[in-house]
């Protein structure tokens, strides 16, 4: 089998987490495998070697494969900017605006892209791991679907159902897929996955001999129930996954604020990792002030969201954290923010500039050309490396210079992603924030790091794949 398509019965059943499973068990089983997502809508983005921009999720799956990432495994990212339009983003680069009134009459061109990267791959690779979106039955989009039943069609590939039954509903949400298919696309969804199953398989056993009987679909296996084993999800921000269960009495108290077109959400899962640190994402003044560090994420609006923190007072409690010392950390939109100035020259073209916080020296230009990089650096002689995905240019004038940024007295910004995803560089920032608190927290240096922990859940993802014999049903090929 040249490939497959995991396509859920609905948003978040496990598709990418079921994608990187068989892209890690097949790469042990020394077959070469890539992942591919013909669309994906999100805001958590990265920034692959040669320069191009891909959702996380395809990032993570190549991870999970054992190969270089590339714009081909997510040829069409469309990024959010508001309620009824999203920013396209092809083969990596940035490539206009999709409206609302558009997604299923104007996407034809982004069809013949996406079919073009998957026969990149296929030419390239044994097995390529295709992603869906949402849910294959949304028959309203049909017409101009190529991530699901469409991209099945075209490229001939069977699919198979990712049903979640800790929501309840798994069998009718099977057997509901399968009744608003029209026969063709019926034809290829060739077998389905029961995923994060809990208790006796038995009893579960006549419901699915009567989905084979009613649909034909093949049961290809059953999924249990992972506890500490979950991939990064498009857009939620679920740092408390990433809590270790350790309690300490010396830990370090971490807010992060929830802006309301908030992205790149990953870059705080790394602090809730660490032992000791409790992080909480919020929108709540007091708790931004109580907290040892305070934490002004990415953005996709970073004019909209400065406009929400003046609003709700949060603003207030970052310049007031200065005056008093206790640190505060930006991030690309958050970093933006804290400047003196900031002018949109793209969507906002000939409004005049926007005072920023004024609690770093440095002023923002937002521009056509976006930067997207991997750079690499170093703070207190700790090596730093991260990724930028913006518009804005930022013009320094002063302050002590800090990873992708600029620090004033216990006021930092960067526009790098990822940087805390580094074990050494976050451990010892932490170590500054908890020295400027008072607290008496110190990293568990015998703690699994970041990306260890990550390989390791991978790993058990597999290894859960290969104890139901799920990647020989899925794909044929055997262990």
């Amino acid at each position: 089998m040249r490939g497959i398509l995991m396509a859920g019965t609905c948003s978040d059943a496990g598709k990418s987490l079921l994608s990187a499973g068989l892209c890690r068990a097949l790469a042990r089983r020394g077959v070469r495998v890539a992942p591919f997502k013909a669309q994906n809508m999100s805001n958590n983005s990265m920034v692959c070697a040669d320069g191009s921009e891909i959702g996380r999720a395809q990032f993570l799956q190549a991870q999970a494969a054992g190969v270089e990432a590339e714009s081909a495994m997510n040829p069409v990212l469309l990024k959010p900017g508001s309620d009824r339009s999203s920013h396209v983003v092809l083969r990596g680069r940035p490539a206009g605006v999709l409206r609302a009134g558009e997604y299923t009459t104007g996407r034809a061109h982004l069809a013949e892209v996406a079919f073009a990267a998957h026969a990149e791959l296929a030419a390239r690779f044994d097995v390529v791991v295709c992603e869906g979106a949402g849910s294959p039955a949304e028959i309203n989009l049909r017409n101009g679907d190529y991530t699901n039943m469409g991209l099945a069609r075209a490229v001939d590939i069977p699919v198979a159902l990712v049903a979640d039954i800790d929501r309840g509903g798994a069998l009718a949400s099977l057997y509901g897929t399968w009744g608003l298919l029209d026969a063709a696309d019926r034809a290829l969804l060739d077998s389905y996955v029961i995923n994060k199953f809990r208790g006796d398989a038995n009893i579960l056993e006549p419901g699915l001999q009567e989905i084979t009987r009613r649909t034909g679909m093949r049961h290809a296996g059953t999924v249990g129930w992972l506890q500490d084993v979950w991939f990064d999800g498009e857009d939620a921000l679920e740092v408390g996954r990433w809590r270790t269960g350790h309690t300490r009495e010396d830990s370090l108290t971490v807010a992060v604020v929830r802006f309301p077109r908030i992205s790149n959400t990953t870059d705080v899962d790394a602090l809730a990792a660490e032992p000791g640190v409790h992080v909480v994402v919020t929108t709540d003044p007091d708790t931004c002030a109580a907290a040892d560090l305070l934490v002004l994420p990415g953005t996709r609006a970073t004019l909209h969201d400065l406009a929400w923190l003046h609003e709700r007072g949060i603003s207030q409690v970052v310049a007031r954290r200065a005056v008093e010392k206790r640190p505060v950390l930006g991030i690309c939109g958050g970093h933006q923010m804290l400047g003196e100035q900031i002018t949109d020259g793209v969507e906002l073209t000939g409004s005049p500039p926007t005072a920023g916080l004024g609690l770093l020296p440095h002023r923002v230009t937002f521009e056509e050309e976006k930067t997207l990089a991997r750079p690499q650096g170093s703070w207190e002689g700790v090596e730093v490396s991260g990724y930028e995905i913006h518009h804005g240019r930022v013009d320094v004038t002063g302050g002590e210079p800090f990873p992708g940024g600029v620090r004033v007295g216990e006021v930092f910004g960067t526009l790098w992603h990822g940087a805390l995803e580094g074990d050494v560089f976050r451990r010892r920032f932490l170590t500054h924030v908890a020295t400027a608190t008072g607290s008496r927290w110190l990293p568990d240096l015998d703690a699994p790091g970041y990306g260890a922990r990550r390989e390791d859940m991978l790993e058990r993802l597999a290894d859960a794949m290969e104890s139901t014999d799920l990647v020989t049903a899925l794909t044929g090929h055997s262990g």
